[in-house]
């Protein structure tokens, strides 16, 4: 797999209370990924950029909303996003320290 490709995979966290709460309860870290990326790319993405070791993933598609900008009909964007589990004993800190 190309290194190039999985620098791209990852789109960013999500840090939502939901994710918060599967972060300290599961050791899942939630992340926005490509819509064509697959659950080895995910998995491997994630290995080399935090340097964890990933235990499973989990992915799904979230469709996006349709909403009205005064008259006209517009709809977001259809994205996708992973849950990613963790080895015990790896942890990412996304450097929210208050």
């Amino acid at each position: 797999m190309n290194q190039e490709r999985l620098m791209k995979v990852l789109l960013g966290p999500l840090i939502s209370e939901k994710s918060t709460r599967a972060s300290d309860e599961n050791l899942q870290f939630v992340f926005r990924v490509m819509p064509d990326a697959n659950k080895p790319e995910i998995g491997r993405a994630v290995e080399l950029m935090f340097d964890v070791e990933v235990d499973c993933v989990q992915v799904l598609n979230v469709k996006g909303k349709s909403k009205r900008f005064g008259a006209r009909q517009g709809r977001r964007p259809n994205w996708r996003k992973a849950y990613v589990r963790l080895k015990p004993g790896y942890d990412i800190d996304f450097g929210g320290g208050a």
